[in-house]
């Protein structure tokens, strides 16, 4: 699954391609995506687009009518290709611009989603959202005050969407590895100096994916097509049994949300 590394390279692979221009309408070749296309995209035409960014792992196109909110789910990804280019399988819904060029999305899963929302208030699905852990209000701070009581694995706690976005599996694995923090241990049994580092982790680790151009996975490429590098430099994930780069201890492996885990038992406690 495209995590916020990768959603955020095809926001800058897609961004000046789309910004200043004009949307002339929309092609919807399947709407049966993991939400239902929005109606209000077909009427969709001749709208100038203002501006794109991210919340979280949805990608949003800011129109002055409102905005559209793509989210890639598990395989999709998006593509710029000049009008007519032929399509692929899996290309269900064209955005079409003034200069002759289209938007495509493709999802072979049908996991993601396309959905428009009129007007200036943010769309449902973004109301109960954590901070960004790029951003200024995400500390270590926020994460031990959130996290007492919490008999919750400090892995999943991570993963929360309420506690922080787009935290992933694989960028909690590392983040995780490079704070020396255990992933099965209790969110509420971390101290305060522990999450300052698991905060600057996260910062590191998802900065320095973004700035590879995301994590090579199987399903998922840039924008301008090639796939990102971050895999390269990947420290568990993915590599149980292997020797742990710092110490050569075996890498073992837990579950969390039925999800595998990598881990050093020597560096995390």
């Amino acid at each position: 699954m495209p995590e916020l590394p990768e959603v955020e390279t095809t926001l800058q692979g897609i961004r000046p391609h789309l910004e200043g221009r004009v949307l002339r309408g929309v092609d919807v070749r399947e709407a049966r995506l993991r939400w239902p296309v929005s109606e209000a995209l077909y009427a969709l035409k001749d709208c100038p687009v203002l501006g794109l960014k991210r919340r979280a792992k949805y990608l949003l196109i800011q129109l002055a009518e409102g905005q559209l909110l793509i989210h890639l789910g598990m395989s999709g990804t998006l593509r710029v290709v000049e009008a007519g280019t032929p399509l692929r399988k899996h290309d269900h819904v064209d955005l079409r611009l003034d200069d002759g060029k289209v938007l495509r999305f493709n999802d072979p899963r049908r996991f993601g989603t396309v959905l428009f929302q009129a007007g200036a208030a943010d769309h449902p699905l973004l109301e109960k959202l954590g901070p960004e852990p790029l951003g200024d209000d995400f500390t270590g701070e926020r994460l031990f005050d959130r996290s007492r009581g919490r008999k919750v694995a400090v892995k999943s706690f991570i993963m929360d969407n309420a506690t922080v976005v787009g935290v992933g599996n694989i960028y909690a694995q590392e983040s995780l590895f490079l704070a020396g923090i255990h992933p099965s241990r209790a969110a509420g049994r971390v101290s305060r100096e522990r999450y300052d580092r698991l905060a600057e982790a996260i910062k590191a680790v998802l900065a320095k994916a973004i700035e590879a151009g995301g994590t090579t996975l199987r399903d998922f490429t840039r924008a301008d097509g090639q796939p990102g590098y971050f895999a390269q430099s990947l420290r568990v994930y993915g590599r149980a049994g292997q020797p742990c780069i710092q110490c050569k201890t075996v890498l073992k492996a837990d579950r969390h949300g039925q999800r595998s885990t990598s881990y050093c038992p020597q560096c995390q406690r």
